[in-house]
């Protein structure tokens, strides 16, 4: 750490008088009831009467008392042969779930753990271990994200809409569509613009969505003149009401590749149908170096390369992205010096979902014609190597601004910590993927979190766990809140972990989130 780094010196004087008083709760309201209790969780500041809770449902006022009103969610970590299960939740003064642990590694989530709001005060846990031989610590709290968005990744062959074109929920705009990435699509959700840029009713519907998103739930989409879409995290999406079951091999210059030699020999042209690169097995570089005749096909469209085409037909949710039903459309004529009677040809798309087979009549008319066997078992192989079609949901999240005070009072040490790989970022417990430059821009895949990892405040904003594993030395010389480190017992009993705890077994599938990447131990 640079020496010049604002932080305190040991020699340094400090007056008494100027260390400021931290309130662990504000000063109540003079016009607030006897019977009710401010919230300080977030900035709307909620006065819950007894018994009630919150505007967002996370707290609550207990007998007088706020409580979060989740558990406190942790994990054990497990062997190769354990199953991770359902969460075991046990009620607050319930201690049974120490008895359950067996001595192993345990982590503590921020699941349930509150948050660190107004910000000036330490996270709500900060937690010592061990790893190995190095002492370690864990800071655990709820982040409360405005600048926050979901990337969405749905593996389709199927047209969803232009390229920036809006995408509303429940009627509203809460996104718009972003780039094709071969055989997938992408979204981009929510974020501040949409949170807070505009009406009250786009917000809340933004955030709403967000949090179904995050918590794996399906939410229905349409893309301003494209597909009708549901999206959930981990299946298959919906286009138009149809489920997806298929992502594309490649393109049809690729699906040409991949498969020429297996047709060489039972057809005598192939033409793979593709809304961005289509592919003509005889003017292909693949099967000129099978040296196939030329089949004089003459296709629609942009010629790119030999065998490569542009621009064949509109996108749309036919034949391999394009609008079209009937693949014959795409073919302009045949050229009667080169072309013969009895020609073979196949039509296929880059899933292998549609396909059609024709031969050549005397007047050169593709007539449709029986499949031969060996034809049917490449185009079969096509889709055999297509992977199944999911929607895969990236929370993206900037955990900037005062929320790195809960970790240390001097955040920019902890943002540069981050880049040196000194800490390890995760949220629920899944690895985090830290966006190169400035800030603590992270991303990660919802359906490695916990069931239920997102909540909301009416802000509108999302709340979602987040945590930093560190090596306890690297923490002290980041200026950490140092007396505030505890060890899991006494960190559990010294928090306020309101409704009790959740503990379960970490999938051994997932890395566990306490271990380090090439920064640490």
């Amino acid at each position: 750490m640079s020496e010049d780094d604002g932080s305190k010196r040991p020699n340094d004087a400090v007056d008494a008088s100027l260390v400021p008083v931290v309130l662990e709760r504000s000063v109540p309201p003079d016009r607030m009831a006897a019977d009710k209790i401010e919230c300080n969780a977030c900035p709307v500041l909620c006065q819950i009467s007894a018994g009630r809770s919150g505007a967002c449902d996370r707290y609550a006022n207990v007998d007088g008392r706020l409580t979060r009103v989740d558990p406190l969610v942790l994990f054990e970590r497990a062997s190769a042969d354990d199953t991770p299960g359902e969460l075991v939740r046990f009620a607050a003064g319930d201690d049974r779930w120490r008895e359950t642990l067996v001595g192993g590694e345990t982590f503590v989530s921020g699941l349930g753990a509150g948050t660190t709001y107004p910000d000036y005060k330490p996270a709500p846990f900060i937690v010592s271990s061990r790893i190995g031989d190095t002492d370690t610590v864990t800071v655990v709290t709820e982040g409360i994200f405005s600048y926050c968005s979901y990337r969405v990744k749905i593996d389709t062959d199927r047209w969803l809409g232009p390229e920036r074109a809006v995408v509303r929920h429940q009627r509203e705009i809460v996104g718009h569509v972003t780039t094709h990435e071969y055989g997938s699509q992408f979204l981009s959700l929510g974020g501040v613009h949409h949170l807070t840029g505009g009406s009250k009713r786009e917000g809340r519907i933004a955030c709403d969505l967000m949090v179904a998103l995050g918590n794996r739930q399906p939410v229905d989409l349409e893309v301003e003149g494209g597909a009708r879409l549901t999206v959930q995290a981990g299946r298959a999406p919906l286009v138009n009401g149809v489920p997806e079951s298929r992502m594309r091999v490649g393109c049809g210059s690729a699906t040409i590749g991949i498969f020429a030699r297996q047709w060489f020999g039972h057809v005598d042209e192939v033409v793979v149908v593709d809304d961005h690169i289509t592919g003509v097995l005889t003017e292909h570089q693949a099967g000129r170096c099978l040296a196939m005749a030329p089949s004089g096909i003459r296709l629609r469209g942009r010629k790119s390369t030999p065998g490569r085409y542009f621009q064949v037909a509109g996108p749309g949710i036919g034949w391999g992205g394009t609008d079209i039903t009937d693949p014959l459309t795409i073919v302009e004529g045949w050229n009667a010096k080169i072309a013969r009677p009895g020609l073979r040809l196949l039509m296929v798309s880059t899933t292998g979902d549609d396909a059609a087979y024709f031969v050549l009549d005397d007047a050169l008319r593709p007539v449709p014609a029986v499949m031969p066997e060996p034809v049917r078992r490449v185009v079969d192989r096509i889709g055999q190597n297509c992977e199944p079609s999911l929607a895969t949901v990236l929370f993206v999240a900037g955990a900037g601004g005062s929320l790195r005070a809960g970790v240390t009072e001097n955040p920019v040490l902890l943002t540069r910590a981050v880049r040196d790989l000194l800490v390890h970022v995760t949220c629920g417990g899944a690895p985090a993927y830290v966006w190169p430059g400035g800030g603590i821009t992270l991303m990660v895949d919802v359906a490695h979190m916990p069931a239920g990892s997102f909540g909301a405040v009416p802000t509108p904003a999302v709340v979602a766990p987040l945590e930093f594993t560190m090596r306890l030395a690297d923490y002290a010389a980041l200026g950490g809140h140092m007396d505030r480190v505890l060890p899991l017992e006494q960190a559990l009993a010294a928090g306020e972990y309101g409704n009790g705890v959740a503990l379960g077994r970490w999938p051994a599938a997932n890395p566990w989130p306490a271990a380090f990447g090439a920064g640490g131990p």
